[in-house]
């Protein structure tokens, strides 16, 4: 008998979509092929749980989720029916939690009890609500972001309020103070310069200073000695001997100076007493009176006759005018 084509499109066809089918629900994760135990879990809040998410205890991988299915009508709850892959002993008293890890999908996570009876297939487990890492984040970080964004928004208005005081003058007296900055900068760099900048320099003369000094250090030694030396001559001379000796002398004068300043004394009288200053003075007056007639009255006193006839004037009263010159009588 002969085959048609249209019976074998037909049977390509079938065959592909079974194939589809079968490679499909292999990716799912299930096996059509073999029967699986199912047992199910019932959440108020499924997260990123979806069909496919592996299911596990202690780790490690015992199934997945087959279907999610509401509860009712009024979203009372979400049932999770779960495929399990491998055959173990699960404990009626274990719960189940959805946890949402970082980095990867979220699994359900069963929480093994201590009961001795176990689940069956068509069992319900119990659950909990997991707060993971991700919704404790959350929670803590939602009042710092509200703050952050009123914050923002307090910066945004004052940036505008600035914007609206700072014109187009202010702007450049901003723009002068910058580049004045950048001036002094610069004039920084150049005096902190470590070849040419004045500071270099004087660190380079105090440097020069100190080579000096330390190449002095034998003659400032030899300068220390000597003062030292000049000192210990100094400590070790007998001062107290040399302040009694002018001690004594300033006594002495003191005793002199009484004396001359007393009129009993001689150098006392003579300071003292005018009489004897106005007989020396006397003395001396006739003396020059004397002198003065002599000179211009010699023949009153020699009478020779070489010099004339004798001088019969008077004698004179005062000393003679000495600026005068005086010729001889007769």
């Amino acid at each position: 008998m002969k085959i048609s084509n249209e019976t074998k499109v037909g049977v390509l066809t079938i065959t592909a979509l079974t194939l589809l089918i079968l490679g499909f629900n292999f990716l799912k994760g299930r096996d059509i092929l073999t029967k699986r135990k199912k047992i199910y879990a019932s959440f108020n809040d499924l997260g990123s749980l979806a069909k496919s998410n592996e299911v596990k205890i202690n780790g490690y991988v015992i199934g997945s989720v087959y279907a999610l299915e509401v509860k009712d009508k009024n979203m009372s709850g979400i049932v999770a029916t779960i495929n399990l892959t491998e055959d173990i002993n699960i404990p009626r008293d274990s719960k189940a939690l959805i946890s949402s890890p970082l980095v990867g999908s979220s699994y359900i996570l069963i929480e093994k009890g201590t009961d001795s009876v176990y689940l069956q297939p068509g069992d319900t487990l119990k659950t909990r609500v997991d707060i993971g890492i991700l919704d404790d984040v959350k929670a803590q970080l939602t009042p710092t972001l509200t703050k952050v964004r009123t914050t923002l928004d307090s910066l945004n208005t004052i940036f505008g309020s600035i914007n609206g005081l700072i014109n187009s003058d202010a702007k450049t007296n901003l723009q002068q103070t910058l580049a004045n900055l950048n001036r002094a900068s610069s004039e920084l760099n150049g005096l902190l310069n470590n070849q040419t900048g004045p500071l270099a320099a004087t660190l380079n003369n105090a440097k020069s200073i100190t080579e000096g000094l330390k190449g002095n250090t034998e003659n400032i030694t030899a300068t220390i000695t000597n003062a030292k030396k000049a000192s210990e001559k100094l400590a070790s001379l007998e001062i107290q001997p040399t302040i009694d000796s002018l001690n004594a002398m300033i006594s002495q004068l003191k005793m002199v100076a009484n004396k001359v300043a007393s009129k009993d004394g001689t150098i006392g009288a003579l300071l003292n007493d005018k009489t004897l200053y106005n007989k020396l003075n006397d003395a001396i007056l006739s003396a020059e009176i004397l002198i003065d007639d002599l000179r211009l009255h010699p023949k009153r006193y020699v009478n020779l006759s070489i010099f004339g006839k004798k001088d019969k004037t008077g004698p004179i009263t005062s000393p003679a005018k000495k600026d005068t010159a005086v010729s001889g009588g007769n």
